[in-house]
C-alpha cells in the first residue's frame, strides 16, 4: 500500500509539472495569481486551470466543429466521474479533483456550458440573461475555488460565485472593443437598445459614443455591488486564503476604475492596472484580511443560485479536509510577491532609462 501511494504521489507531482509548464506558456495572470495561494489550494487551482484552458484550447481552435470537440470534453468528466482517466496529465489530475474534492458535476458542466453559449455566438437581452452567462463561465470557478479550499458553506459559496460573476462583467466591460473585432457584443442588448445603439449595425461598425460610456458604467455599477457583496464571503475563507482573494477582488475591481478614468472608451485602449497601483491592492488585500469579518447574510444572486444548491446537495457527510492546510498560512508569501514585483519595477525602470 505504501508503495502504491508513493507511486500516485510521484505521478501527481509528474502531472502538476506537466499542468504547470502549460499555464506558463499561455495563461500568465493565472500563473502570477497562483503565487498568491497557499501550496496545497495552488495545487488544486493548477490541476482546475489546467483543464478550462485545456477546453478553452479544444473549442476555440482545436477542432472545426465546437460541438465534437464538447462531446469529448463531457466523455472526460464522464471518465473522471468513474474514476478511468485516460494517461494524461490534465485528465488524471481531473479525476483526482473530483474524488478528493467531492466536486459536483453540476459545477464542471455549467464551465462547459459557457463554452458551448461562447461558441455558438449567444447574445444576452436583459443583464439576467449576462449574469446566468457569467456564472456559467466565472460563477463556477468561483465555487470551485472555494471547494478547493476547504470550504462547503452555503453563504461563502453564494458571495464566490458573486465575486466570479462581477470578474466576468468586468472583462465584458474592459473587452468591448477586443469583443467587438471579433464580431460579438456581449453588453445586454436592451441596454443598447435603449441607448439607441443598435447591436448589429455598432457591429458593421464600432466606434465609441457617450451613449455607448453609459451603458459600459452602466455593467460596472452592477459588478462594484457584486464586489462589495462578495467581500463578506472572503472573510469565511481560511486565514491564509484571504489576501489573495481579496487581490483578486481589488484588482478587477481597478480595471473597472481605469476604465472609467478614460471615459469608458473600451476601444481605444485595453484597461489595466499599473505596476504601482497593483502593489498598493496587494498592500490593501493584506490589511482587508485581517479586519473584523462582515456578515455573509444574504440569498444567493438568482443565477447562480444552481451551482450552491449543487455543492449543497453533495456535501451530506463530507468533511471540509483542506481549510486546516490553507488556514496555517500566513502574509509572508503575499510579501514576498511585494518584493518580486518590486524588483521588476526597478528592472523596468532601468531599461527604459537605458533606452533613453
Amino acid at each position: 500500500m505504501a508503495v502504491l501511494l508513493a507511486e500516485a504521489r510521484h505521478q501527481r507531482a509528474a502531472d502538476l509539472a506537466a499542468c504547470r509548464a502549460l499555464l506558463r506558456s499561455g495563461s500568465h495572470s493565472f500563473h502570477l495569481a497562483s503565487k498568491l495561494l497557499p501550496a496545497p489550494v495552488a495545487e488544486a487551482a493548477t490541476a482546475l486551470y489546467a483543464f478550462c484552458r485545456v477546453a478553452d484550447d479544444a473549442i476555440d481552435t482545436g477542432c472545426s466543429d465546437p460541438r465534437l470537440a464538447l462531446a469529448d470534453l463531457h466523455a472526460q468528466l464522464d471518465r473522471a466521474y468513474v474514476g478511468r482517466p485516460l494517461p494524461q496529465p490534465v485528465e488524471r489530475l481531473l479525476a483526482w479533483l473530483v474524488e478528493e474534492y467531492a466536486i459536483p458535476r453540476t459545477l464542471l458542466d455549467a464551465v462547459l456550458d459557457g463554452f458551448a453559449w461562447d461558441s455558438a455566438g449567444r447574445r444576452y437581452r436583459t443583464i439576467s440573461e449576462l449574469n446566468a452567462y457569467a456564472a456559467r463561465v466565472a460563477g463556477s470557478v468561483g465555487a470551485l475555488m472555494t471547494l478547493l479550499m476547504g470550504v462547503r458553506s452555503h453563504a461563502v459559496l453564494a458571495r464566490a460565485c458573486e465575486l466570479g460573476v462581477a470578474m466576468q462583467l468586468t472583462n465584458i466591460a474592459r473587452d468591448v472593443g477586443q469583443d467587438a473585432r471579433a464580431g460579438r457584443v456581449y453588453l445586454p442588448t436592451e441596454w443598447l437598445d435603449a441607448a439607441g445603439i443598435d447591436p448589429d449595425a455598432w457591429l458593421a461598425e464600432p466606434e465609441f459614443s457617450p451613449a455607448l460610456g453609459a451603458v459600459v458604467e452602466r455593467l460596472l455599477r452592477v459588478a462594484d455591488e457584486l464586489y462589495v457583496r462578495a467581500a463578506g464571503g472572503i472573510s469565511g475563507l481560511p486565514a491564509g486564503c484571504r489576501p489573495g482573494i481579496h487581490a483578486a477582488r481589488l484588482l478587477y475591481a481597478e480595471i473597472g476604475n481605469d476604465l472609467r478614468r478614460h471615459g469608458h472608451d473600451a476601444l481605444a485602449r485595453r484597461a489595466h492596472v499599473v505596476l504601482s497601483r497593483k502593489l498598493q491592492l496587494l498592500g490593501l488585500s493584506v490589511w482587508a484580511a485581517m479586519r473584523p469579518a462582515p456578515g455573509l447574510s444574504g440569498a444567493p444572486l438568482e443565477e447562480t443560485r444552481f451551482l450552491v444548491e449543487a455543492v449543497e446537495s453533495s456535501s451530506a457527510g463530507h468533511a471540509s479536509h483542506g481549510s486546516r492546510e490553507c488556514g496555517q498560512g500566513r502574509a509572508e508569501w503575499v510579501l514576498a510577491l511585494f518584493e518580486r514585483l518590486q524588483e521588476r519595477d526597478q528592472l523596468s525602470a532601468v531599461g527604459e532609462g537605458a533606452r533613453r
